[in-house]
């Protein structure tokens, strides 16, 4: 029934119809937590941000505008739960941010076919770096941690680090310009796409 009919998905979810809201979760539960998982690497905390953002999709239902794409906002809210309650705090470097801030773009702005096929391709590009440059980037990207608190866990320079760091970054920029040039992920040069009006009414 919801399949087919986006408006009489979003408006029973707005009237509290419950199969509307266990269709809201059989879609976005599994696509949510793989978003997760991509902004930290920890199992837990990724089923707690989107047990967040449902629950309080379900608690300001009413408030949901039809006119906008659910996906963009649900991507948005575990983004946002995601900065705001476990990233706000915690010192990370520049090039960590860029790649949430990109992430963030590409999931709120392509379409779900679109970010599940770059999301199996960025997956398949991070373990084909170089082992050494493959760890550094993960303790960077997944973990959070600075150049320094990498440099210090490797026993490595923090030039080293910084320098693995770019040659991750511009490995995956070439690889995946090739197949998704488009949506270049890890393209730190790119351009800021324009704000999308927010998917709950004021």
């Amino acid at each position: 029934m919801f399949h087919n009919n986006y408006d009489v998905f979003i408006n029973g979810l707005k009237k509290g119809d419950e199969k509307a809201y266990e269709y809201l979760v059989d879609i976005y539960y599994q696509k949510l937590y793989a978003y997760a998982i991509s902004l930290i690497n920890d199992k837990d905390i990724a089923e707690d941000i989107v047990q967040n953002v449902l629950i309080k999709t379900w608690q300001f239902r009413k408030n949901l505008n039809a006119k906008y794409s659910i996906q963009g906002f649900l991507y948005k809210s575990v983004y946002n739960e995601f900065i705001n309650t476990y990233q706000k705090s915690k010192a990370t470097t520049l090039l960590h941010y860029k790649y949430l801030e990109s992430l963030e773009e590409i999931t709120t702005q392509a379409d779900e076919n679109k970010i599940e096929y770059f999301f199996s391709i960025v997956s398949k590009e991070i373990e084909k770096l170089p082992p050494k440059c493959q760890r550094i980037f993960m303790l960077s990207k997944k973990e959070g941690l600075t150049n320094n608190e990498i440099a210090e866990h490797l026993s490595i320079s923090t030039k080293t680090v910084e320098a693995q760091i770019s040659k991750a970054y511009n490995l995956l920029r070439e690889k995946l310009a090739k197949q998704y040039e488009a949506i270049l992920l890890f393209c730190l040069l790119n351009n800021r796409a324009t704000i999308k009006k927010p998917f709950l009414n004021k």
